[in-house]
């Protein structure tokens, strides 16, 4: 097996230079290999294997980060870690987001929150100045299905980042028959109710386009016959909850 200094290197999928929907601004987005949902909409089942990707140090990864640093810091970006799961990696994380708010680089993670809140958490979070937190399923027993995992440790995370002040937004995939039930969507409602330091609530579109991943590697896509979500199904969604 293997061996590596987990503090100072990480397995990574791929990177994205430029961009635009991981946070606010220019963003370098880092996809970090590895995940342990299963969950049925996935887009990126690629990243699922927590010993595939390139293995990549922070002093790299910094390099490449300050290429480009002239044009995400005027756009009001910066750098979001996100997956698979970037949380399972942690100990790197804490590292790289140590160098960047020394660097004055904004930081962001997108996670699923389906971790207990241990003290690297907890010090990672301290060094973080956004958390995109995909709600995976608001009911508990659907959100097994639908991912492979309760819902419990997530809504948790929630209620953590919002006792801690720690800017959030909230995402949320529509899938029709799946996640587009009124009722829970209320539920959904209340619970985002009650956090403190909401700066988003962003509803995203099922659609297949990762298809082609799945089968690529021999895997039956979970979703098949399931209709790519409309710009009606998103709208009814943002009626329910509030939105504009």
């Amino acid at each position: 097996m293997e061996t590596f200094d987990k503090t100072k290197y990480a397995r990574i999928h791929s990177i994205e230079s430029f961009g635009t929907v991981d946070g606010p601004g220019i963003r370098f987005v880092i996809f970090m290999q590895g995940c342990m949902l299963k969950c049925k909409y996935c887009h990126n089942r690629d990243t699922w294997n927590l010993n595939a990707g390139n293995l990549i140090s922070i002093d790299d990864l910094l390099d490449k980060i300050e290429r480009y640093k002239a044009y995400i810091l005027p756009s009001g970006g910066g750098v979001t870690v996100t997956g698979g799961e970037p949380l399972l990696q942690v100990k790197f994380l804490i590292n790289l987001f140590k160098e960047l708010k020394n660097r004055n680089i904004p930081t962001a993670i997108d996670t699923s929150g389906m971790f207990d809140i241990t003290d690297d958490i907890k010090e990672l979070l301290s060094y973080t100045d956004l958390v995109l937190l995909d709600i995976k399923h608001i009911n508990d027993e659907k959100c097994k299905d639908l991912v492979g995992f309760s819902n419990k440790k997530e809504l948790a995370f929630a209620r953590y980042l919002s006792d801690n002040k720690i800017p959030v937004w909230i995402r949320q995939v529509i899938i029709h028959g799946f996640t587009d039930d009124e009722d829970d969507i209320i539920e959904l409602k209340k619970v985002i109710s009650t956090l403190k330091k909401k700066k988003k609530v962003e509803l995203m579109p099922y659609h297949e386009l990762g298809k082609y991943k799945w089968e690529n590697l021999g895997f039956n896509y979970e979703l098949e016959g399931v209709p790519a979500a409309t710009s009606e199904d998103i709208g009814r969604a943002k009626k329910i909850l509030g939105l504009k």
